[in-house]
Order: structure tokens, then sequence, then C-alpha cells
């Protein structure tokens, strides 16, 4: 009887521990009172990177799905349209989530610690994760969800009020939003404001490169390091190889993350494989953020990524030379904070989200004077 009295107590405190953690991870972000959701007609725009095909076809030359789109039908992403052998975007303007969030839970560990950034967010994706936590925006398509009208000039003008130093596009891939960041974008970098964007970094090299122009910092995701975790997302892994090389040759600044998902993307050998090829290929200060998983859309049958596998995927990265590696989604983990990594001093003590003290300055860590790599001012 004792021992029953034990699992009715220990059970809910359990479930209980779970879904905290859980709903951690997913914390929601403060919704803009100001930007008011409107239920308008789809507005449509020419999009960018397209060829003219035969018979009034067109192919997209956005990402490396490079999809051949017929007359009145749209690509895979389900936001760029065929209108009589013209390529229109369909989201243009249109974000179906507007909200300020921490600058950490992008993540970026390295850039503006402490500030908040404007995050928007539009429907669709060039990706079906089985795992993704915002499938409500990216799997969905225009006209399924109510929309802000947020032209770029407004988004400008709303960073300035609330005087955010960084406007974020993010939930949802920007890739499929490209022209709508392109030129929110160009006009952030005349009037001194920062633009981020979280990317599964499968666009080509031309729109890619003609982005980062006004880009000035990339958070992107590593989905796995093999063909066969990618086909979790419908995807392919050597896109992505290409497009980290290209940003890490631009001098963006660039943080990776990685989801840990058990027996998805959790082999031992093959996380070992991609430190060393992060090592090799972006050099040791290129961030890396492991993060653990909750079950989440068409995964909810596996279970929680056990944060001892993260701790071993942190070893591991250590020990192929990358300097700044991180462990998210674990409230209260000691190396969510940033440390020096000639003094191992911590530089940045952080709780989750929340940074608590910063000990740099000018770029330097205040203990031993070792350079910090990251964006500070």
């Amino acid at each position: 009887m004792k021992h029953w009295k034990t699992v009715l107590i220990i059970l809910p405190l359990a479930v209980i521990s779970f879904l905290y953690l859980s709903a951690l991870s997913r914390q929601p972000a403060r919704q803009i009172s100001s930007a008011t959701p409107r239920s308008e007609e789809i507005k449509t725009m020419e999009a960018m990177y397209y060829d003219s095909l035969s018979d009034n076809k067109v192919q997209c030359q956005l990402c490396f799905r490079k999809c051949v789109i017929p007359e009145g039908k749209t690509g895979y992403c389900r936001v760029r349209e065929n209108k009589e052998g013209k390529l229109y975007t369909l989201i243009y303007g249109q974000p179906s989530a507007v909200h300020l969030d921490p600058v950490e839970k992008e993540p970026q560990h390295h850039f503006l610690p402490g500030t908040d950034m404007l995050c928007l967010g539009t429907v669709g994706c060039n990706y079906k994760c089985r795992h993704c936590q915002n499938w409500h925006l990216s799997q969905a398509r225009p006209g399924d969800l109510r929309v802000y009208d947020l032209p770029p000039e407004e988004v400008i003008s709303m960073s300035k009020r609330m005087d955010v130093p960084t406007i974020s596009f993010t939930y949802n891939d920007p890739v499929v939003m490209y022209e709508y960041l392109y030129d929110v974008a160009k006009l952030a970098k005349k009037e001194g404001l920062r633009i981020l964007w979280h990317s599964n970094g499968s666009l080509n090299p031309e729109p890619l490169r003609e982005l980062l122009r006004y880009t000035d910092a990339v958070t992107i995701d590593l989905k796995g390091f093999s063909d066969e975790a990618y086909r979790n997302s419908e995807a392919q892994l050597k896109p992505v190889l290409q497009s980290l090389k290209i940003i890490k040759e631009s001098g963006v600044w660039l943080e990776i993350v990685y989801l840990v998902i058990p027996t998805v993307n959790d082999d031992i050998t093959e996380i070992r494989e991609m430190c060393r090829w992060l090592s090799a290929n972006l050099g040791s200060d290129v961030p890396l953020h492991f993060s653990r998983f909750f079950p989440n859309y068409q995964l909810t049958h596996l279970s929680p990524t056990p944060v001892s596998k993260l701790e071993t995927a942190f070893k591991i990265a250590k020990e192929e030379g990358i300097n700044h590696v991180s462990i998210g989604n674990v409230p209260g983990h000691t190396n969510n904070s940033t440390f020096c990594v000639n003094c191992e001093e911590v530089v940045i003590q952080r709780r989750h989200f929340e940074v608590q003290e910063i000990k740099i300055t000018a770029g330097r860590c205040d203990s031993c004077g070792e350079h910090i790599p990251g964006v500070w001012e």
C-alpha cells in the first residue's frame, strides 16, 4: 500500500515537471498589442529569383528545390504562386506572428546579449520537419490564418517606437518570405537597425549572398549531419553546408543550433563528424547550441532528449575544437552560460533566456582580457 501511495505522489510531480520544462522550451513570446491582426484579402507581389519557362511555367530559383510551377499552382512552400507565367509571393508584408523576444531565444548568445528583438513570422516553409514546434505557421497556407498588415516601412517604425535594436525573421523559415525580409533589411540598414534571421540554411547561393549584404546575424538550424536525418524534414544536408560556408565567408555573425532528437539525429558518431566538419570549415569561434527536444507535432511518441546526451554532445564539440558550445532548453544548466576560453570564467551568466550578468567590456573578458568573438555594441 505504501508503494502505491508513493507512486501516486511521484507520478503527478513527474508529469508536472515534464510539462513545466516543455513549456519553458516553448516559452511564449510577448505579443505586441499595437499590432492588430487583420483578415484582409491576400496581397501579392512579384517574386525575386525565378525563370520563365515554356507553357507559362516558371522555375523558382530561391532555394535548393528549384520548383517548376505550372500556371495557377504554388511551389513546395505553398506561398509562391504562378499567375499567368509570373511568380508571385503571397505573404509580402503579411506576417501572422509579431512578437517581442529576447535575442537569447533565437538563440543568439554572442549578439547584443540582454536585448530584445522585434520578431516576425509568416505562414509557409520549404521544409516539412516532423518535429516543428511552429507547425501551425510553417505548414499553413496563405488565407489559413489571420495576418498583420505590416509593410516594411511600418516594421521599421514599430522597431523605432519600441526602441528595439534588432528585427528578426523567425518562427517559420525566412527563405519563403525572402522579398519581405530583403526589403525590410535594406531599410533597416539605412536606419541603423540590426537584421537577424533564423533559417534552415537552404537558400541558393545568389539570393543568399545578396541578402547577406543587409544582414547582421544569422542562426542556422542543422537538422542532423546525414541525408537520413534530413529525411525527417524532407530536405537535404548538402545545400545547408554550402550556405554555412557562404555565411562564414561573408563576415556576418553566425551561430548554429542542433536540436538533438532521439533516434533521428542523436547518433554520437554523427555528432562528432558534424563537430569536426564545423571546426574545420567554419573555425573554432562559431557558437554551437545543442538544444533539448520535447515531443511535438508528428513526433509526440518520442521522449525528451536525455540531458546526459546533450552533455556528451557538448563534450565532443569541445574535444573537436569548438570554443563556444552551449546546452539549451534545460533551464538552470551551467553550460547555458558563456565562458571565457582562456581563463574559463563566466562572461555571460544566463538562466534559460534571461541574461543575469555580462562581464565583457569592448569585446574582451573582464577577468583576463581575452577577446570574445561576437557583436557586443
